[in-house]
């Protein structure tokens, strides 16, 4: 409900039964706070909650860490502006990586006892690649948390009418306190719990949004009628990548999104590795991610269709489609007219609740990757080693109180953008996919030297970087406009350009450079490393549900039948 008190069409008519249910919710996340405090006793403790969690839980936070501003936001915002070809970042740019990554990688990142991503590349290649992933990683957590504070903060003024700046600090406070007391352990703890205050959130606004529409059908009669058919097709996606060519904004989807963004994302992102990292055994370390895989199918029926309801069902978002323009509002606030114009009192105070759970899931993801980096990488390794474990953790909630300032000033970066998915997926095409390019090249290829680690990872980012800046809007106002590419599509080719120029140079050097001995490779490389030490024998006597390769298997089959049914 709108508050007709006010000229911000985001403020909402929140009364004291929503303030309610809201306090109740930060009582329960700065408790779990306080509590995951009394189990820190080491920095393994605060980095990686110990190593003591069951895959069920780090399943939940895996998927939980990820539902952040980007999903609940951006993700409703590409509903509402391009519609059904949202759903590839989901089932074509997100399940199969994950996958990947439970099944074919997690047993050499819980395997090696690495604390982080970043480690796992100064064993393979040294300490230059290592030295370019930790800050570049650094550096993108410092941006992304920036996205998701924001988005909080907006919340926080629509409810309270706040000015933006004190949203901001409000909601970067909070985030602060139950990370830098309970460190990892709590925010997974809160990630599980806000895992099921978003859904029961957002599916009710789903299923009150289908009803105002007349259904399914109506929905889909109303979208035909105002804006054709395109929105509700899924392929060749051209909507999404901003393509001309049918062909080529398939291949943009398929290799740019599916392989070269997804895959950089989902298995060396150590945001989401973290969590898996955070499991009990190498069985639950590669269980985690598969896990996290069926509800993210799923998610989208209740993102990203609350998104497509809103550019028929709320004017403003209709107008934006109609080239109109309505004033302040953008595509990002899809979500929040929504909830303004369907939900009573009382539902408005969970829906609030579940809003507040994605945003601060998201930034205290990205907050506690950044200070295990900044920690165990930058700091033990560059600038003061062999300092007892207590010190190592005192720097970690010192760069956590940092890294929230510092979010502050990135949050309003975010803010210029229209569809934050534009600004985040070019910052993934700079970070991930260069990563991903040398670290499944060094993995499966025991000649790649460790100076064509770091080259071809510093070569593929510059790229990127090239890339986006001489597309039209890729980076706002610092792009030149030389190369015709605009939104999610120039995020795609910078990406590909990521990968395949860090391919080729990393071949390049590795020719003419001098690999490790194979005796050092145990652990990093496929095929020096024993079979044993890639699996759990406890594995094989649990029920196919609760082993990797099975489970896997149901959920690549279900997220392929998707794939086919919504075409």
């Amino acid at each position: 409900m709108i508050s007709a008190a006010s000229d911000n069409p985001l403020r909402l008519d929140a009364n004291f039964i929503d303030f309610g249910l809201v306090a109740v919710y930060f009582i329960f996340v700065l408790g779990i706070g306080w509590l995951a405090r009394r189990q820190v006793s080491s920095s393994l403790d605060f980095f990686l909650s110990g190593r003591s969690l069951p895959a069920w839980v780090t399943g939940l936070a895996f998927i939980s860490a990820n539902l952040g501003a980007v999903e609940i936001m951006g993700m409703s915002a590409n509903g509402a502006q391009i519609g059904m070809a949202t759903m590839h970042y989901y089932w074509i740019g997100a399940v199969p990586a994950m996958l990947f990554l439970g099944v074919v990688m997690m047993p050499f990142y819980y395997g090696s006892k690495v604390r982080s991503v970043p480690e796992f590349m100064r064993r393979r290649f040294g300490t230059g690649a290592h030295l370019v992933n930790a800050i570049s990683f650094a550096v993108a957590q410092l941006l992304i948390a920036g996205v998701n504070l924001f988005l909080l903060a907006t919340i926080v003024n629509a409810l309270l009418g706040w000015p933006l700046w004190v949203s901001l600090v409000a909601a970067a406070a909070v985030v602060l306190t139950y990370t830098a007391l309970g460190g990892l352990s709590a925010a997974i703890y809160n990630e599980v719990l806000q895992f099921f205050v978003i859904v029961a959130a957002l599916l009710p606004l789903t299923i009150v949004g289908l009803n105002r529409v007349g259904g399914v059908g109506g929905l889909v009669d109303n979208v035909e009628e105002s804006f054709g058919t395109e929105m509700l097709s899924s392929w060749p996606g051209e909507s999404l990548t901003g393509f001309d060519s049918p062909v080529w904004s398939v291949i943009g989807i398929v290799f740019g999104l599916g392989f070269v963004l997804s895959f950089g994302y989902w298995t060396t992102n150590f945001v989401e590795v973290q969590r898996a990292m955070a499991s009990d055994s190498i069985t639950s370390a590669r269980t985690a991610p598969v896990i996290g895989s069926f509800p993210k199918m799923l998610i989208p029926f209740v993102v990203v269709v609350p998104g497509i309801i809103a550019s028929v069902l709320v004017p403003e978002i209709t107008a934006l489609k109609d080239g109109q323009g309505a004033g302040t509002v953008q595509y990002n606030d899809a979500i929040l007219l929504m909830i303004r114009d369907l939900l009573p009192n009382g539902m408005l105070g969970v829906a609030l609740a579940g809003l507040l759970a994605s945003f601060m899931a998201g930034m205290a993801a990205n907050i506690s990757a950044f200070n295990t980096v900044f920690s165990y990488d930058i700091w033990q390794q560059y600038v003061k080693k062999d300092k007892p474990d207590g010190y190592y953790t005192r720097v970690g909630r010192i760069a956590t109180i940092v890294a929230t300032v510092v979010a502050l000033f990135t949050a309003l970066l975010a803010s210029g953008y229209t569809n934050l998915m534009d600004y985040l997926q070019t910052l993934f095409g700079f970070f991930n996919a260069p990563l991903f390019a040398t670290f499944i090249l060094g993995m499966f290829w025991k000649r790649m030297t460790a100076t064509a680690g770091w080259v071809g990872l510093s070569a593929g980012t510059i790229g990127a970087v090239l890339v986006a800046v001489l597309s039209e809007d890729a980076l706002g106002p610092l792009s030149v406009g030389a190369i015709p590419l605009s939104g999610q599509g120039a995020s795609f080719v910078a990406a590909g350009t990521a990968f395949v120029v860090d391919i080729l140079l990393s071949v390049l050097v590795t020719l003419g450079t001098t690999p490790k001995p194979e005796q050092e490779l145990r652990g990093l490389v496929y095929s020096l490393t024993p079979k044993s030490d890639l699996v759990d024998v406890v594995a094989a006597r649990l029920p196919w549900w609760r082993r990797p390769v099975p489970l896997a298997s149901v959920s690549l089959a279900i997220v392929v039948g998707l794939n086919f049914a919504f075409l």
